[in-house]
């Protein structure tokens, strides 16, 4: 199936021609100059999300266009990004990712006022890393991001690998009517109890994609940004064996994933060299197997009837690493964190052993029913985040190694994103991660336990949340402090 739009869609008739497929599946810079200073505005617009015979989407966007325009930029640099506000209700904007001063994180009330309709804010901050990151709001992201407020950011290495060329894939998950319109239930409760808010149509970059022309021997950068509210990607490749070469920005060493699946969570990014090593002629769908009983073809690579070379190249897929403190894990301070709630909650509490500790396997049964009712679905060691204003779960030592053992005691994934900071994932179930893979955003399975590890060297109260952003809004969150 291509789309759950509706069965009867057609995809061939979409788009003309490779040419048209490649521009499709391009992002536009919105570098204004050379000064790194850019201007992004968000509004209302329209987008064609789906080809004729249905017409544009009504939808909420950053330069009239979804994704909002890419902003690109070297390494070290100094970036200016005036935000204006033409939505009829307030707004930030978050730099997914990005290492960024506590002032510039685009948290409403937390690390600053929100925008109002008709005002603007100015972010500023340095590009310390290099890699695939992306921005959004931070206010009411469940319904302003669903609505297409997003876009990629990426900084650019001193000294790329080399490859014959480079695409950025946005993904998105929307749910459509079938007059192309999104649906208008945001922050429904079974939405916020489950899964999140999965939709019926999958995007590359703002519309359904036609074919990508590829030809053998060809080695593609490609850089996958999950903007999704909820869904999450396993993208199998077919017969092409992608080498992820980068995880939520930071290099890992190359390797191949875990039965050639890229596994990513809302949030999270992954870069990859793709050789082409089928033959001309060929064709290879990119299928989305996260849900087993029902695969999803993303995409398909069309390979041109003339090669570019024999076979791939064989030079270096290694990147440099960034400026990241190594914490020290002999010397770490260990944290409890312990994620509870939602639907079914209380039957996997009981099943780990959560019953009547802390009072958390307290909200169960009845009771817990009554609280989700009540707004609190999801806790964060034992409290549902309400309001704008929390205390801190957490106070970390600044510039002290730390580990944050986090239970997933639910029935469902959660992406676990930390702002402000870059963290090594260290261990599942207590088995050693392979490649202790620097992330900001991790994903948890239903009962799974992961531990992370970092160096708390950037001051201020951060976020800690669920990227699910209807576990985030129902309670899926806390503050942590670095003082």
């Amino acid at each position: 199936m291509r789309s759950k739009f509706t069965p009867a869609l057609s995809r061939r008739g979409f788009l003309v021609g490779s040419a048209a497929a490649g521009a499709a599946l391009s992002l536009h810079p919105a570098r204004a100059d050379s000064l790194d200073a850019f201007t992004l505005r968000a509004a209302p617009g329209r987008a064609r999300l789906v080809p004729e015979p249905w017409g544009a989407s009504d939808v909420w966007c950053y330069g009239g266009a979804v994704p909002g325009p890419e902003i690109r930029v070297r390494q070290g640099a100094r970036l200016r990004i005036e935000v204006e506000n033409a939505l009829a209700e307030e707004t930030t904007v978050h730099w997914h990712g990005l290492r960024v001063p506590n002032g510039m994180d685009g948290v409403p009330h937390l690390t600053q006022a929100p925008i109002a309709p008709g005002e603007a804010f100015a972010y500023a901050f340095d590009a310390v890393d290099a890699g695939t990151f992306w921005y959004h709001p931070h206010q009411r992201s469940f319904e302003q991001v669903g609505r297409g407020l997003y876009g990629a950011l990426i900084v650019e290495e001193e000294t790329p690998p080399r490859a014959d060329r480079e695409l950025a894939w946005v993904l998105d998950d929307w749910r459509l009517t079938q007059d192309a319109a999104i649906a208008a239930d945001f922050g429904g409760f079974h939405d916020m109890s489950h899964a999140g808010r999965l939709g019926n149509t999958v995007t590359i970059n703002g519309r359904i994609p036609d074919a990508v022309p590829v030809r053998t021997g060809e080695r593609i950068r490609l850089r996958l940004i999950n903007a999704a509210n909820a869904r999450i990607f396993a993208l199998d490749f077919g017969d092409l064996a992608p080498q992820v070469i980068a995880l939520d920005g930071q290099p890992v060493t190359p390797h191949a994933t875990p039965g050639g699946r890229v596994v990513l969570g809302p949030a999270m990014r992954a870069d990859l060299m793709l050789d082409v090593t089928v033959g001309p002629g060929e064709t290879i769908s990119v299928i989305d197997r996260f849900f087993a009983q029902d695969p999803y073809a993303l995409v398909d690579l069309a390979v041109a009837e003339t090669p570019l070379r024999d076979a791939p190249p064989d030079w270096s897929m290694a990147l440099a690493p960034n400026p990241l403190s190594e914490p020290d894990l002999a010397r770490a301070r260990r944290h409890e964190v312990t994620f509870t709630g939602g639907m079914m909650g209380g039957m996997v509490e009981r099943q780990m052993g959560l019953s009547g500790g802390s009072g958390i396997g307290g909200m169960m049964g009845g009771g817990m029913m009554n609280r989700m009712h009540d707004g609190g679905i999801w806790f964060v060691n034992g409290v549902a985040a309400e309001g704008h204003i929390l205390d801190p779960m957490l106070t970390l030592a600044r510039d002290a190694s730390h580990v944050i053992a986090m239970t997933n005691a639910t029935a469902f994934h959660h992406p676990i994103h930390l702002h402000g900071h870059s963290f090594r994932v260290i261990s599942r179930n207590g088995t050693p991660t392979p490649h202790r893979e620097w992330q900001d955003t991790v994903l948890m399975a239903p009962r799974e336990r992961v531990e992370i590890a970092f160096v708390a060297d950037n001051p201020g109260d951060w976020m800690f949340h669920c990227h699910i952003l209807e576990h985030q809004a129902s309670g899926m969150m806390g503050v942590i402090r670095v003082a």
